[in-house]
């Protein structure tokens, strides 16, 4: 009777398979060939257990299922091995983003809490309005956004917040919004593709997407921020800040949460394509120089006209008062009959002339 052999199915590349005696299993020997640096001892060591899995099979002779039940053996140690190495990195992630949290919580009571509560869940007068909106489902991004532009904390509650340096690193503002976060639901900071054109794209592909972004930017921005993003004056004391300088994530962050009194634009409102060719339009607009000279700050049509009315008629009114002023008064009185007038010595008066005649 004929020794059996491996089956050609668990054969691996780089092997072969000796038997040590009659009625002996089969072992697995490494041949001179085999390049150590293609595989770690890990995986050496699997496929020594699966030679010889194979072997024990062959030796007795097992039906054709066999081939399956040790691939779903090999699959099954694969997977355990990675679930026993993986979750050493989840639990660095894990802890990571608690100490986020408790460091965050920690800078929101010194911070934010006398507006917004202990828990973020605001804070109202005793009439009853709001000194404080509440933050519990304002997500990360419009932490990164409030905090990253400055705007919060505010100087004075009830102004309308404007950008200005950060008072807190980047750091902590990161700890703010993961505490802020596990509050509840919100935007999450986005990533950098989100934001930015992708480098892959073609010079004619990267100008159609800033002139898409440019039509939608004209009809859903231009009313508050003019045409070249440079912000304006609201109705009831408000203005629309300008978007020269600002950073592309905040642009984003800012059409996702909607702050102050701006609209918010979810994905079904605008999609993450449009946002980001949005973005690159205003990004262009700031590179573009001044070739119509004196825009007036490119205030708009309706500002830039408001500018020019009041100063062409203040000019006027400028020039009447002026001219008024340096004008030969034409009303001024004549000498009349007795009024003393200085004659030369020996000259004849009035009456010496009449009595003369």
């Amino acid at each position: 009777m004929s020794k059996p052999s491996a089956p050609s199915w668990c054969r691996t590349t780089g092997t072969s398979s000796t038997w040590s005696g009659s009625g002996s299993s089969p072992r697995s020997t490494s041949s001179s060939s085999r390049n150590p640096t293609h595989i770690d001892d890990l995986g050496k060591r699997i496929v020594r257990f699966l030679n010889r899995s194979a072997g024990r099979l062959s030796r007795h002779r097992r039906g054709p299922l066999a081939g399956l039940a040790v691939l779903l053996l090999g699959l099954l140690l694969t997977g355990g091995l990675y679930s026993t190495l993986s979750p050493g990195a989840q639990a660095d992630e894990t802890s990571t983003s608690a100490e986020d949290v408790q460091a965050g919580r920690e800078l929101f009571l010194v911070g934010c809490a006398f507006c917004h509560g202990q828990n973020g869940e605001g804070v109202l007068t005793q009439s009853g309005t709001q000194y404080g909106p509440p933050l519990t489902d304002v997500g990360a991004a419009s932490v990164d956004f409030q905090v990253g532009t400055g705007r919060m904390p505010m100087a004075q509650p009830g102004q309308q917040a404007v950008r200005k340096p950060p008072v807190y690193n980047e750091d902590e503002i990161r700890q703010l919004a993961a505490y802020v976060d596990s509050l509840g639901t919100g935007p999450a900071i986005p990533d950098a593709s989100a934001y930015s054109l992708p480098d892959d794209l073609t010079e004619e592909e990267r100008q159609e997407a800033i002139s898409r972004g440019g039509q939608i930017f004209l009809t859903n921005c231009t009313a508050c921020h003019n045409f070249d993003g440079s912000g304006g004056a609201m109705p009831r004391g408000g203005f629309a800040p300008t978007l020269r300088g600002v950073e592309a994530k905040h642009i984003y962050e800012a059409l996702l949460t909607g702050p102050q009194s701006m609209p918010s634009f979810s994905d079904g409102n605008l999609t993450p394509d449009e946002k980001r060719d949005v973005i690159a339009y205003l990004k262009t607009t700031e590179e573009k120089p001044g070739y119509a000279g004196f825009s007036l700050g490119s205030l708009g049509p309706v500002s830039e006209g408001v500018a020019a009315w009041l100063i062409g008629i203040g000019g006027l009114v400028g020039a009447a008062i002026w001219i008024a002023a340096h004008t030969t008064r034409t009303d001024r009185k004549k000498p009349t009959d007795h009024t003393r007038v200085n004659l030369p010595s020996g000259a004849p008066g009035p009456d010496q002339t009449g009595a003369a005649s």
